[in-house]
């Protein structure tokens, strides 16, 4: 079990980064949120959970253990895959994950691409009790992300998976509701997926 890694970013994709650890370049699966905080050249660590199949090792990275941790319950639940559990980080925060576990908002759970009312209503039943304390507060942020924001809604979109044209329509609509401040990188990304979301 690989639990993290801590070396030097050496190339960063929409949808992984590379962690240069001993020598060794190994590639990691992380949301567009952790993404964001990664600079090519610059050192990261980070939690990760390797998921072995019987054709491949898949290593998956996160920005802390407590999300790290999160994923892995994700996974516990019946029919909860890697990508959905990384799809499930990526449009929400991890406390509002787990207050939409606690709460059974099902709503909530369904703004993530792959995941339908009752599968929604299964996590619910098998995850409501395992998730532990819950913070109090309307789910926070990262910080702003300085630069290309557009850039980055648009990989965490195409991550999802949806096209190259639907991610250029979400971030040109997402950017006509800027007035002022821009808000956390992770505050755009889902308010593009909840407009990509009407569009299906």
């Amino acid at each position: 079990m690989i639990a993290s890694v801590r070396g030097e970013v050496t190339a960063i994709f929409h949808d992984s980064a590379v962690v240069e650890v001993g020598g060794v370049g190994m590639r990691v699966f992380c949301t567009p949120n952790t993404l964001a905080g990664l600079r090519t050249g610059g050192e990261a660590r980070l939690a990760t959970t390797l998921i072995v199949r019987e054709d491949s090792l898949t290593l998956f990275g996160f920005a802390d253990d407590g999300e790290r941790q999160l994923f892995d319950l994700l996974l516990t639940a019946n029919g909860v895959g890697p990508r959905i559990a990384q799809a499930v980080l990526a449009v929400h925060q991890p406390d509002a994950v787990r207050r939409a576990l606690a709460g059974s908002d099902v709503a909530a759970l369904t703004k993530v691409p792959g995941i339908g009312k009752r599968g929604a209503e299964k996590m619910i039943v098998e995850l409501k009790d395992k998730i532990g304390p819950i913070a109090i507060g309307d789910g926070g942020s990262a910080g702003v992300l300085n630069g290309a924001w557009q850039e980055q809604v648009r990989q965490g979109v195409l991550a999802l998976g949806w096209t190259a044209t639907q991610a250029d329509q979400a971030v040109a609509a997402v950017a006509e509701t800027i007035d002022g401040e821009t808000p956390p990188v992770p505050v755009l990304l889902r308010q593009a997926i909840r407009l990509l979301g009407r569009t299906r």
